[in-house]
């Protein structure tokens, strides 16, 4: 357990670093944002630059958001996973003001590419290990716990929001240098960890009470068990089939590991469901 919460915590900062470099090596200096609270940050950062009195830097505007979406999350999704994304914040903030904030290249497109990949490097592994960066991730997770919402929809607003605001304030070139940020940063996320907001777990194993034990201990999520045969062996098996959110991948791998390693599980996509996937 120690090891692995040690693993965690070593993916958190690398992930983090990883995710300032991207914004002050690159996007930053290029006048270029990022998706999410982070894009939200820059923004309210340039505002304050050019019409306010006083300037915040775009680490401490991140920070400042996340704080009501960090309460909301240590009450209505659970403290591992908010603690975690909350270190993951403190540190991108951390990082962000001991960076420099200095371009490495003067042409506009590779800013937005390698600063897009190198931030979405940093996220994926984040999410791949079972925390998160904060912001939208947090209120996906309450969103999926108290009733099934797309909570794409509200990416696609706050990241069109971004957008629009990025060609008013720097011109519509920029703009579109940021959606390709944008594009460039969902396909990594996608190629480290999945681009399925909800996923199938097919589990085949002969300790079906003990993990659906350790399920509930950690989950809110219903599970269905079907009679299953080792087709080779005719050993009698359950398979369990239970939706998870892609944020409760990284918790069901571990339990599944700890309490049966020899357990074949399948990870498949779900496009829709009907009805609460969750256990009431």
């Amino acid at each position: 357990m120690f090891i692995g919460e040690a693993k965690k915590l070593i993916v958190v900062v690398i992930g983090a670093l990883l995710n300032a470099i991207g914004l002050n090596l690159f996007l930053i200096p290029a006048d270029v944002y990022a998706s999410g609270f982070t894009g939200v940050a820059q923004l309210l950062s340039s505002l304050m630059d050019q019409y306010a009195p006083f300037y915040i830097s775009t680490g401490i505007l991140l920070f400042i958001l996340n704080i009501p979406v960090g309460i909301l999350g240590w009450m209505k999704v659970g403290r591992s996973f908010t603690l975690y994304s909350i270190i993951s914040v403190a540190l991108t903030t951390i990082f962000l003001g001991i960076l420099p904030e200095t371009s490495v290249s003067h042409d506009i497109l590779l800013n937005a590419v390698f600063g897009g990949v190198i931030s979405a490097v940093g996220i994926g592994i984040t999410l791949k290990y079972g925390a998160s960066t904060g912001g939208l991730d947090i209120v996906a997770m309450v969103l999926a716990k108290w009733k099934d919402k797309p909570v794409g929809t509200y990416f696609f607003i706050l990241n069109g929001i971004i957008i629009f605001t990025a060609g008013l304030l720097q011109g519509w070139e920029k703009a579109l240098y940021t959606l390709v940020t944008l594009y460039v940063t969902t396909r990594v996320i996608d190629a480290i960890h999945t681009r399925h907001e909800k996923l199938t777990a097919m589990i085949v194993t002969k300790k079906a009470d003990e993990i659906k034990e350790a399920i509930y201990g950690k989950m809110v999520r219903g599970i269905t068990t079907v009679p299953a045969k080792g087709a080779f062996t005719n050993e009698p098996k359950e398979m369990m089939v239970i939706v998870i959110t892609r944020y409760e991948l990284y918790e069901l791998e571990q339990i599944i590991k700890e309490v049966d390693p020899k357990a074949f599980t399948n990870i498949v996509q779900t496009t829709n469901i009907l009805g609460f996937f969750r256990r009431d």
